[in-house]
């Protein structure tokens, strides 16, 4: 691989760096050849891309005979690096750098195209990307006429109307419940009820529509919305096997929560279930498809209707229907649609692109980081949220009679009130701006951060008693020069400072905890800890003078500077903070408050294929295994998740408290991201509020279902489209590290036949072309046989539905929970969410924050706390964020996080040195229930 400018000078700085001493004889060759080959440049055409794949003499230099044997597959090469697994992976500390920046370098490599080649705007600006606004090129364009608020929007006359619109005085000073003008000079973008974009090319969604040749050669007419059926496919693919299906009961375990309950699942060893709860969690503020918990009106079918019989669809009989356990009277409403009319086209460079998707969504939340699952997105969700009436800074918490701990007096929140807007399936549960899907888990973590939201306006009022006319920090953009003293600040601007802290906390703890645990190596935590605080951190020289370049990078007109370099750079002092420490920053000067931001040419939304790759169902078990703090390392019940859901929820979190329940999900790992793991009750979930005769659903089954309607495309064209080799049949599922005749192997191999029995094979036709989007490794169109011989019998593998395919995923990089392929839509949309977002680029500052604020965020809390040991080799870490949040909110657990490196892997885990995914007790927990033989 060559490298790019840029990055061929990181390479040579961050070895030089890394290394400290002369490169070993043995790589010498491989590393010069790396080096003579020149830089590689980025690609001019989507078909040219990186895909992740690299010459021989790179390999050999990053990761030796091992990495050069396994560049043949249509897998990444980066995991084959020397240091990027556990201890074994690790050679010499020269050899470790040069494979740990070697990955760095792919990954941004990556990242960089995927800038380029996979924003697509469905709001009517993707002409303007393409084409530019003279002098702009259109990466470099910042504006937008379409994201200008409508003249029906209250705050229109506010920010100009008709003339040039710019947010300013109240509309800027925090977050708005809607999410207007966190991009200031683009009032609309990101908020509530603005669309989904999508990453891949829009003739390509929709491929049950087959919308031009390309898509009928693909699909050759085999897809439509039930076709597979997705009932059938839940049923073969994701169904959990039991050793006694008594023993779970579907999901709902035994009578009085008996600890002697089983439900097998496959057990992620280094992830635990608060991790599953966490991205709930997160979801929950940053998209949904929903109306206040409901789709359309009109209902639908949701399979159990045919499956394939010698490669023929073929309806389902009553023998068929009982031996699957599916439901044909299953039914489910629709998703609402925005707009399906006929998109308009455009011509550029001799090409005609469509102007949008065949068809478009509305987010019906904000799309930014915003804490709106707490804080709200619109009237409806803003009247469930309660402040306190004693001091209307802090959010209501009531007391729970009988709850004596620490954690405890700092209370719950309350239920919704029956004068609230809800869904009559919400009644009882807590009283939160996003009530819908609720379980235990979504208790836990809005009662968590309830709690914190009150410990730092709680902290505010005690800086404020000692020194009240300390000035502190905040200002109002009506009045810049004011001095606000602590005194001043009224409680309203308390709570919106608040809910900054609490959104900035939460986007820290999921990028540099919850995704260090993810994506459990080296390379990757360098990575996301340098997305937020840069690989060369930020109180440098070397910092500053990045920070002066970055800025020139984004005022420029030029694409290549404004995206391309901007993404480099920033890599440097990190993103979280861009264009904040600009001197002489003026909360008076528009280019200032918003200097920070970079779109990359097209505004900022979620993609559909964003929501496809969190479809994260697997990583929740049928049962909680419950424990008592007092008693931690004893398993006292298995309650079962589905009787924690809706309102249920709040009594079970009541009468048990936060602590048993943290120290419960936090003990226990939670479920492989992988074929036959999806929970029991999610595919037999009863929904009374459902018309159909059933009141069950298949949830598994309609994921499926909302993808085809969503137009996501099918699992090798998606790869394709994120510039990821594709696949050439089923068998490449099987993980060829694993000895042929091993168990684990066979069970694949037995996996990819019902792959194949699922999604059928098909005669062959080379002259078919299936694809524009990648060329094949000689540089030919990829067509029909996907390399096989003309005529040939071949897999359908073009036609298997995405979330199938990354579950297939069984050749991963060492340590992560997800696949390459949801990776790779990660690295794009986790950058750009950061990017994007004003109070967490050029307005995170003490301006808007606070002074505590900004720090409380940089620190973790109101000071600075360093772990007393090493993690993974790393000295002098800070504690962790969201085990600082715990030790705040329920400080009764200290003595059990004392042990704990990351919240999110199992607390009674022993992580060995360096990213070991070994299943051991730690010391002090022998004799944990779970490390028994056979758990």
């Amino acid at each position: 691989m060559r490298l790019a400018p840029g990055l061929f000078a990181a390479y040579i700085t961050l070895t030089v760096v890394g290394c400290g001493r002369k490169t070993p004889l043995d790589s010498l060759l491989h590393c010069a050849d790396e080096l003579s080959t020149g830089v590689r440049p980025f690609a001019a055409t989507r078909d040219q891309r990186f895909q992740g794949k690299v010459q021989r003499s790179t390999a050999g230099c990053r990761g030796g005979d091992v990495a050069m044997e396994r560049r043949d597959g249509p897998w990444v090469d980066w995991t084959n690096y020397y240091a990027t697994g556990d201890d074994s992976s690790r050679g010499f500390f020269f050899r470790n750098a040069r494979g740990v920046t070697g990955a760095l370098i792919d990954l941004e490599f990556e990242r960089v195209e995927l800038l380029k080649f996979n924003l697509f705007d469905n709001s009517g600006t993707f002409s303007q990307y393409l084409k530019g606004r003279y002098p702009t090129d259109g990466p470099a364009v910042k504006t937008w006429v379409e994201m200008r608020l409508p003249a029906g929007d209250p705050n229109f006359n506010a920010v100009g109307g008709d003339g040039p619109q710019l947010c300013k005085g109240e509309l800027i000073r925090g977050r708005t419940l809607s999410g207007i003008c966190n991009d200031i000079r683009n009032p609309l973008m990101g908020s509530t009820g603005t669309y989904f974009a999508r990453n891949v090319e829009f003739e390509n969604t929709f491929p049950d529509l087959e919308l031009n040749e390309i898509t009928h050669n693909r699909h050759g007419g085999r897809l439509s919305l039930l076709t597979p059926d997705p009932q059938v496919i839940s049923r073969k693919l994701f169904t959990r096997q039991q050793s006694d299906s008594a023993a779970c009961a579907d999901g709902l375990g035994k009578p009085g929560f008996a600890k002697d309950a089983n439900c097998d699942y496959k057990k992620a060893p280094f992830f635990n279930v608060l991790a599953a709860f966490w991205i709930q969690f997160m979801t929950h503020d940053w998209f949904s498809h929903l109306e206040e918990g409901h789709n359309a009106s009109e209902y639908m079918k949701v399979g159990c209707t045919s499956q394939k019989v010698n490669g023929v669809e073929t309806p389902l009989t009553a023998a068929d229907v009982a031996r699957l356990g599916c439901r044909p009277a299953d039914a489910m409403e629709r998703a609402y649609v925005a707009d399906s009319r006929k998109p308009g086209t455009f011509t550029y460079n001799g090409r005609e692109y469509m102007t949008r998707a065949p068809k478009v969504f509305k987010n019906t939340n904000t799309a930014w980081w915003d804490a709106s699952q707490l804080y709200g997105y619109d009237s409806n969700s803003r009247v469930r949220v309660k402040r306190d009436p004693r001091d209307a800074a802090r959010l209501l918490m009531v007391a729970v009679a009988g709850d004596t701990s620490a954690g405890d007096h700092q209370g719950y929140l309350p239920t919704l009130l029956p004068t609230d807007p809800m869904n009559p399936a919400w009644t009882g549960q807590e009283a939160t701006a996003f009530p819908d899907n609720w379980s235990i888990g979504a208790s836990f973590f809005h009662n968590v951060f309830a709690r914190e939201h009150n410990q730092f306006v709680d902290e505010f009022r005690r800086r404020a008693a000692h020194n009240p006319d300390t000035d502190c920090g905040l200002r109002d953009p009506a009045n810049p020069k004011r001095v606000i003293r602590y005194r001043d600040v009224s409680p309203d601007e308390l709570f919106e400072a608040a809910r900054l802290v609490i959104a900035a906390e939460i986007a820290k703890i999921h990028t540099i905890e919850w995704t260090t645990q993810l994506l459990y190596n080296e390379p990757l935590f360098r990575g996301m800890n340098g997305n937020w605080n840069g690989l060369i951190g930020k109180d440098n020289g070397v910092s500053a003078a990045l920070a002066v370049a970055i800025r020139a990078a984004n005022r420029s007109n030029n694409a290549n500077a404004a995206s391309t370099w901007y993404s480099i750079l920033a890599s440097g002092p990190g993103i979280f903070g861009t264009g904040s420490q600009k001197p002489g920053w003026d909360l008076s000067n528009p280019d200032d408050v918003n200097g920070g931001v970079n779109h990359f040419g097209s505004p900022f939304n979620f993609p559909e294929e964003f929501i496809t790759v969190y479809r994260l169902h697997p990583l929740v078990p049928d049962l909680i295994e419950f424990r008592d703090y007092k008693n931690p390392n004893a398993i006292a019940n298995k309650i079962p998740v589905v009787a924690t859901f809706r309102g249920k929820a709040t009594s079970f979190m009541h009468d048990r408290g936060l602590a048993d329940w943290a120290l419960s999900m936090g003990r226990q790992r939670l479920g492989a991201l992988a074929l036959q793991n999806h929970p029991l009750f999610l595919q037999n979930l009863p929904m009374d509020r459902l018309t159909s005769a059933t009141k069950k659903l298949d949830v598994p089954a309609l994921d499926l279902i909302r993808d085809r309607e969503r137009g996501v495309p099918r699992f090798n064209e998606f790869r394709r489209q994120y510039g990821l080799r594709s696949l050439t049949g089923f068998d490449d599922f099987v993980d060829r590290r694993l000895p042929v005749g091993s168990a684990e192997r066979k069970a694949q191999e037995k996996l990819v036949g019902t792959l194949r029995e699922l999604y059928g094979t098909h005669k062959c036709d080379s002259t078919k072309v299936i694809t524009h989007a990648q060329l094949d490794t000689l540089g030919h169109a990829i067509n029909d046989c996907l390399g096989h011989p003309n005529g040939s019998m071949v897999d359908n593998v073009e036609d298997l539905d995405t979330v199938v395919g990354f579950l297939a995923e069984t050749t991963r990089p060492h340590g992560y929970a997800i696949s390459e392929t949801q990776f790779v839509v990660f690295i794009l949309n986790a950058s750009r969410r950061l990017y994007s977002d004003r109070f967490f680029t050029s307005s995170f500052r003490p301006e808007f924050y606070t002074q505590l604020g900004v720090d409380w965020v940089n620190n973790n809390g109101p000071a600075p706390m360093a772990e007393p040991s090493p993690i993974n080799g790393h000295d002098d870490q800070p504690v962790p964020p969201l085990k600082r949040v715990l030790m705040r909110t329920i400080p009764e657990l200290k003595p059990e996080l004392e042990h704990v490196l990351n919240t999110f892997d199992p607390w009674a885990r022993d992580r060995g040195e360096y990213y070991s995914l070994e299943w051991k007790p730690r010391k002090g927990a022998e004799s944990d229930d779970a490390f028994k033989k056979n758990r």
